[in-house]
């Protein structure tokens, strides 16, 4: 099992920041800041702890925002001593980040500016936030003009930081109502030259359609006009979850009929008594009813038992067939039951589905179990 992020955020981070604040501002004390910053900080989680650390830097830098935000710009790239190459070394700038959003919102422009500067080492994905709900024509009016700047990182939190539903942040309620001014945006990104932004794009308009299916499918239709292979890649990504959820609207974009002319047959679940921990094996057939060729989109389903005793569906990407008239393919898919940071596992029994174009047909069901009960 991976280890918990939280554990890689550790006191050297308050730590390395008052190295770096110290470099340009020798006035800060240091050693009161990283026992404030310290304070309780064990019992906190990832984004909590870079909200501590921010309100222990306001505390100890000049209280006046644009002397303490200058501070802070100046300091950035000042040596911190942490170790190289660590997975969540750009981590180190949350705090910097979280500063802006909570004490810098009377101040747009020095905000604007500082979130420029530091969405080019972590992401400003999280601060803008904020900014879009108490200043959203003059943020909006910031983003159009850095859709064209030439940081593919500032042009990503163009797309990244307007996602209505945005993983680990506040939804932004106002576009998940009307996602027009979001639009707008992602008309300016669609056709980046960054993978990097294309792909925030593309989760963008993945948002957007759970709230307006309509609009997305609208929107996919469009986009594939003469399109490049690269816009094909964001439709079909942003099109993912619609296609996980059976939505005729996205298959139809896609090119899937509603229902496709198959049948399903040769069902077989092994084991079917899985010891939490092991791998479980579906396999079937596919079988075309149809005297034409086809296409057919297969997804894999589990429906994962939660601790309430209820299940929820997670659905996997399998492949898709190009079966030619009354032709049988073989399919299977092996599925871990290891613990996960994302998935935790109960016992009781799993049923399992395949998806073909969305409409789901039944495999059979496994039974997890504890190596206890076995």
């Amino acid at each position: 099992m991976a280890e918990p992020l939280v554990n890689q955020y550790g006191a050297d981070v308050p730590q390395a920041i008052a190295r770096m604040i110290t470099a340009v501002h020798p006035k800060f004390d240091a050693c009161k800041f990283v026992a404030d910053a310290l304070n309780g900080y064990e019992a906190l989680a990832l984004m909590p702890r870079g909200k501590h650390i921010a309100q222990a830097l306001q505390r100890h830098l000049p209280p006046d925002y644009p002397k303490a935000i200058n501070i802070l710009l100046a300091s950035l790239d000042q040596p911190h001593g942490r170790a190289e190459g660590l997975s969540m070394a750009s981590f180190l700038y949350l705090p910097h980040t979280l500063f802006v959003a909570q004490f810098g919102l009377g101040h747009f422009e020095g905000s604007m500016r500082a979130q420029h500067a530091l969405t080019q080492r972590f992401t400003a994905e999280f601060s803008i936030r904020a900014f879009l709900q108490k200043h959203e024509a003059a943020t909006l009016a910031q983003f159009r003009q850095w859709a064209s700047d030439p940081s593919e990182h500032v042009r990503r939190l163009v797309s990244e930081g307007s996602r209505p539903r945005l993983p680990w942040a506040s939804r932004l309620p106002a576009f998940q109502k009307n996602p027009a001014p979001v639009l707008a945006l992602l008309e300016l990104l669609k056709d980046d030259p960054a993978l990097y932004v294309r792909r925030s794009v593309a989760n963008n308009l993945n948002d957007i359609g759970k709230d307006h299916p309509e609009v997305l499918a609208a929107t996919a239709k469009k986009w594939l006009k003469g399109a490049s292979d690269e816009r094909r890649w964001i439709v079909r990504h942003a099109l993912r979850s619609a296609v996980k959820r059976g939505e005729a609207s996205a298959l139809e974009v896609l090119g899937f009929s509603k229902s496709a002319e198959v049948e399903v047959s040769n069902a077989r679940i092994t084991p079917k008594r899985v010891v939490m921990g092991d791998k479980v094996n579906s396999a079937f057939d596919v079988s075309s009813t149809s005297s034409k060729a086809q296409q057919v989109l297969v997804d894999f389903c589990i429906h994962y038992v939660k601790a309430s005793g209820k299940t929820s569906a997670k659905v996997f990407k399998l492949k898709v067939l190009d079966l030619a008239p009354k032709e049988t393919v073989q399919l299977s898919k092996t599925v871990s039951t290891a613990e996960m940071t994302t998935r935790k596992h109960y016992a009781g029994k799993h049923r399992v589905d395949v998806l073909l174009n969305g409409q789901a047909s039944a495999l059979g069901v496994f039974e997890l179990v504890t190596i206890a009960s076995k």
